[in-house]
């Protein structure tokens, strides 16, 4: 019983430090090819399939996306790859926390 305990905590310790090192990040991308509103939900689709994407806001008016991510599960070039993928190439226009 002691074995198993020990085995346990050391496996929890290993699982919570690698979440630990996990960040959100956000991310803001100008979107093309965006030529009506109905477009923002296939972008945001495109986006929110990305594993580690937790939220896509899409902005029709700004032809702009804010991305929120796990950056330990995906990258602000996977985002534009999934956008890209849809039809609507993006590029990075600012990054933050």
């Amino acid at each position: 019983m002691k074995w198993y305990l020990t085995v346990t905590a050391i496996a929890f310790a290993i699982v919570t430090s690698a979440t630990s090192f996990a960040e959100q990040k956000t991310v803001t991308l100008k979107v093309k090819n965006m030529t009506c509103a109905s477009c923002i939900y296939t972008v945001s689709s495109s986006l929110e399939k990305v594993q580690g994407v937790s939220k896509a806001k899409v902005s029709y008016d700004k032809r702009t996306a804010t991305v929120t991510y796990d950056d330990t599960k995906t990258t602000s070039n996977e985002l534009t790859k999934a956008t890209k993928n849809a039809g609507f190439p993006s590029k990075v226009i600012r990054k933050g926390k």
